[in-house]
């Protein structure tokens, strides 16, 4: 089979990139909605956030499949259907009218989206040279950076000016014409879907995959809201996930045809590449999570606000992915760009821990810029990473691990920052309120002031107006104590972007002879 060319490329190319920023938007669109979704189904926000969880709990699941489920059914085939299976499932979100039943299609959306981003990947790299695939993880990074940050902008924008059933209808005519698109253009590979039935289903590693990994995620994902281990829920689903994950590896491993090929883990260069990986997805997730929450919280930004002032910034680094993936392709090594990048995110999460709280709406322009171009910088060489040094045949095997970590590292972040903020939160207002006590001067000369100012304005009495300046204190004493642990949360990410770097000398991969590139063609079209 060979590479299409033209206007087909260009169309295959297109169809995959959208395909993967649609499923990454829905990663986070739903953040800014929580509250109107609640509002309209009669629920509160601690069980709407389910709707988060679910649609988590299916990618993580399904992601790190998706190579041997392309191979079972035909990559082709395996692709069609999992965009109708989202698109379909998007409308069905849309249409409900319970949360149970908007869980339970946000989860069937999960499973369909989960299988775009890895089979995207693939298809889209089938479509370069093997020496133009730099280029290719280049388009590709542009969607992974994307996604996550158009995801509030869109919300936002959705929920102030619609509705929030619109949050999923967005995604059908984008779906519809990607599915048109990839019926048309994208090619069947040469015995595609034959090997059906030569190949035995991994049962038991599928069994134990969702058990483990659905477990771990669900902890990550509630956590938080379910006082971790105070729960009956979260200590169980610990234990399950514990087994769960040990027994995959354990079974994975000496079983001869796995769902998931944890063998590649054997190559040093893609073991610690995921390292990186997991950080990487650890500072993309947890960034687009922490600093919209400051924004609006402590900020004063609305959801539409928020988004916008991550959009600028987030294109100049988008912009850079096709720059880098040119210069990958004409042979700079990749290391140099990802020590780059770390630093830049480290920076980046050291400059925002940085900014006063009374600052106008572009003071965290500057920032952003830099864990753009950190971003642009680190993510793209570590899609290349995962698969140099790999065998053709375990291309598919690679990709779907790797991002199923970096899903797992933005959870693992989020989590991590979740009981971080409440932690110092609670430490930051202790401090705090032990000098606002009656009889502090500056406590006394503050709510003196605010007092006289309320009786002159509003004619009230010195007993309400007393009460009244207590509160406004206290509430500025909340916002505080919020501000300054969001900006030690920024830290400790940062602090993760540094620690790893000195791992970087296990990610060279030995330099191999010159190959013939149509053997290597003919071998990619084979595995995928």
């Amino acid at each position: 089979m060979s590479s299409p060319k033209g206007f087909a490329k260009f169309i295959i190319v297109l169809t995959t990139v959208t395909a993967a920023v649609m499923e990454l938007i829905d990663t986070s669109i739903v953040n800014v909605g929580l509250s109107e979704m609640a509002g309209s189904l009669g629920v509160n926000i601690e069980d709407v956030s389910w709707v988060i969880t679910a649609y988590a709990i299916a990618n993580v699941i399904i992601i790190p499949m998706t190579g041997w489920l392309a191979e079972y059914f035909g990559r082709k085939n395996y692709y069609i259907v999992s965009m109708i299976i989202f698109t379909f499932a998007s409308y069905m979100c849309g249409q409900s009218t319970s949360l149970v039943e908007l869980i339970i299609w946000r989860f069937i959306q999960g499973i369909g989206g989960g299988a775009l981003l890895s089979t995207s990947q693939a298809i889209l790299f089938d479509a370069f040279k093997p020496e133009d695939r730099p280029m290719a993880a280049g388009l590709f990074g542009m969607g992974l950076i994307l996604g996550p940050t158009l995801g509030p902008t869109v919300g936002g924008y959705l929920i102030e000016h619609f509705s929030w059933p619109w949050m999923f209808l967005v995604n059908l005519p984008v779906g519809i014409l990607a599915t048109i698109l990839a019926m048309v253009f994208i090619d069947k590979k040469e015995g595609e879907g034959k090997n059906k039935a030569k190949m035995s289903v991994d049962y038991m590693g599928i069994a134990l995959l969702m058990v483990g990994i659905g477990c771990l995620q669900f902890v990550l994902e509630r956590g938080e809201s379910e006082d971790w281990f105070s729960s009956n829920a979260i200590r169980v689903s610990t234990v399950l996930a514990a087994i769960g994950v040990i027994g995959f590896i354990v079974w994975e491993l000496k079983t001869p045809t796995p769902v998931v090929n944890l063998r590649v883990m054997k190559k040093r260069s893609y073991a610690f590449t995921i390292v990186f990986t997991f950080v990487a997805g650890l500072g993309l997730f947890t960034s687009v999570f922490v600093y919209p929450v400051l924004a609006q919280r402590v900020l004063g930004y609305s959801a539409l606000e928020t988004g916008l002032s991550l959009l600028p910034p987030t294109l100049a680094g988008v912009v850079m992915m096709p720059i880098i993936g040119r210069m990958m392709s004409k042979g700079v090594s990749p290391i140099p760009f990802i020590v780059v990048g770390f630093i830049l995110f480290a920076i980046y999460c050291w400059t925002s821990a940085g900014v006063s709280p009374d600052v106008g709406r572009w003071a965290f322009f500057i920032p952003l810029l830099i864990r753009a171009f950190g971003i642009s910088m680190s993510q793209l060489p570590l899609i290349n990473q995962a698969v140099a040094g790999l065998p053709p045949k375990d291309y598919a095997a690679g990709i779907s691990l790797n991002n199923m970590i970096r899903q797992i590292g933005g959870a693992f972040g989020i989590a991590m920052a979740n009981n971080f903020i409440s932690q110092r939160y609670a430490q930051h207002r202790n401090d705090m309120v032990a000098n606002t006590y009656d009889g502090a001067p500056a406590f006394t000369e503050r709510v003196t002031a605010i007092s006289n100012n309320m009786i002159a304005q509003t004619g009230s009495d010195i007993t309400s107006a007393t009460a009244k300046a207590h509160k406004i204190i206290d509430l500025a004493v909340d916002k505080q104590a919020y501000y300054l642990a969001y900006l030690d949360t920024f830290r400790l990410i940062g602090i993760f972007f540094l620690i790893v770097l000195p791992l970087v000398v296990f990610l060279r991969v030995k330099k191999k002879p010159v190959v013939d590139t149509k053997a290597v063609k003919e071998a990619m079209e084979a595995a995928h």
